[in-house]
């Protein structure tokens, strides 16, 4: 008797979850159209696969997922480094156990869980590393000559068998390893150090690697791609709904058992669309991408910056606003690359750019700012504002209320004078800054909000024409 291979088995599991309507890939947001029917297509079709797509496009992730795909347990000769399969053994000690002990030969299960093995490509990876070499040590231990199988020290791909074996950044991998995994694809088998043995493994092989990486880092050698079934391409999420469901899933939000924490949904979105925009802006490097990191990290910094005013003013709800958007460019600035142009305004800058953007198109959705004219008029005719971000929520509504229909249109977003002052500043704080970025009125450290640098040009000029005509007469 002898076990299913491994590929056979995650064909036989994946036809049963599809049969059965089960969930694929827990955690892939996104991709039910694109990536997930071409990885199935890859598994019915028993190929190795390899993903390419940019930084933080949940590649890894979806190999992880594939140990899904393997049954719970198997049966392997216990102690095995290369989790033999007890009726057809490959290595020797497998097979001298087996001669000596019979039915007696000591069994183990292995769960899914210990049946993957990922390895990040780094140029230092030897052959050694993914193949195996011999072990001096345990042939000097052993009395054996070196020439004895029994002193081979196996690498990870045959520590994989009968499991799936990642490689992740193919491309960083020297060529004459990569060209040591020829046998592995197409015979299945692999020679170590020249012995005069082959292993037959039954492994799943699957890759991932950055297409934009190949020539600044390496490349992956044609014989090699040749050898590789599938190629499947991913990509970020394609609607900001999807954006803002992957950022909710893997940012550290539960911070407070109780309800004390709440996003409103605008700031959700514009924490997403920041990530849009830059993936969009000619000051940033298109090739190296924007990964789904960086909103995931904008996302918790906003909410500690949120976390830390309510704690120092001691308000029991936690309500973010745009002023942590933008005081979380710390967590922007390390995961954008620029291009010249973006490097001569610097990080920050640039930073500040997309999060203005991001709150003029998410405002844009919510409003249309002709709307907002009688707001507009109380800084035209002179009406300044500046709220402090560490401020309690009570005092900055108390400026904000004097503000002539700011607080009305506020409860359009949900907040309504009766809830608690947080809900009420964040949203009026949304609607000003909205109305910033389209360049309805201005802002700036020293004065806060004020009338926009048009209506201030304009004032300032017909107040010299008044000055001239006053003077003259």
């Amino acid at each position: 008797m002898r076990q299913r291979r491994v590929k056979d088995e995650m064909r036989a599991n994946l036809i049963r979850k599809l049969e059965k309507g089960e969930p694929l890939f827990s955690g892939i947001i996104g991709y039910e159209d694109t990536v997930t029917p071409q990885v199935v297509n890859a598994i019915l079709s028993k190929h190795n696969m390899i993903l390419l797509g940019l930084r933080g496009q949940a590649k890894s992730r979806i190999l992880r997922n594939l140990t899904y795909l393997l049954d719970e347990e198997i049966p392997v000769m216990a102690g095995c480094e290369i989790n033999d399969d007890p009726f057809a053994p490959l290595c020797r000690a497998c097979r001298v156990s087996l001669e000596e002990k019979g039915d007696n030969a000591p069994i183990a299960f292995l769960p899914r869980s210990d049946r993957y093995v990922e390895k990040l490509a780094t140029p230092d990876v030897t052959i050694a590393d993914i193949i195996g070499d011999v072990d001096p040590i345990r042939a000097a231990r052993s009395g054996l000559h070196l020439s004895d199988e029994l002193t081979i020290h196996y690498g990870l791909l045959p520590r994989s068998n009968r499991g799936i074996f990642a490689i992740n950044e193919l491309p960083d991998l020297a060529g004459k390893i990569q060209v040591g995994l020829f046998n592995i694809l197409q015979e299945g088998d692999v020679q170590i150090k020249g012995y005069p043995i082959r292993l037959l493994l039954d492994v799943v092989m699957v890759f991932t690697a950055n297409p934009e990486d190949y020539t600044a880092r390496g490349k992956i050698i044609t014989p090699l791609k040749d050898r590789i079934g599938s190629e499947i391409r991913t990509h970020y999420p394609a609607t900001l709904e999807h954006g803002i469901a992957i950022t909710e899933q893997e940012a550290w939000l539960a911070r407070h058992a109780d309800e004390r924490l709440l996003i409103p949904k605008y700031i959700k979105e514009i924490v997403e669309s920041v990530a849009f925009q830059a993936r969009e802006d000619k000051k940033v490097d298109k090739r190296s991408g924007v990964s789904q990191r960086l909103p995931i990290s904008v996302l918790e910094n906003v909410v500690s910056n949120a976390e830390r005013r309510a704690l120092l003013n001691k308000e029991k709800r936690i309500v973010p606003r745009v002023c942590d958007v933008y005081a979380a460019l710390p967590s922007m600035t390390g995961k954008i690359e620029l291009e010249y142009e973006g490097e001569l305004k610097g990080a920050d800058k640039v930073a500040q750019e997309l999060v203005r953007g991001a709150v003029g198109q998410i405002f844009s959705h919510y409003f249309d700012a002709m709307d907002f004219q009688q707001i507009v008029n109380w800084f035209d005719l002179g009406g300044t504002l500046k709220l402090s971000d560490d401020a309690p929520a009570q005092e900055s509504f108390d400026q904000l209320r004097v503000i002539q229909g700011l607080a009305e249109r506020a409860s359009t977003l949900g907040a309504r004078k009766k809830e608690e002052p947080p809900l009420l500043v964040s949203a009026c704080e949304f609607i000003l800054d909205g109305l910033y970025a389209l360049r309805k009125i201005s802002r700036n450290e020293e004065k806060g909000y004020t009338a926009s640098e048009k209506k201030r040009s304009e004032a300032f000029f017909d107040d010299q024409a008044g000055r001239a005509r006053k003077s003259y007469n």
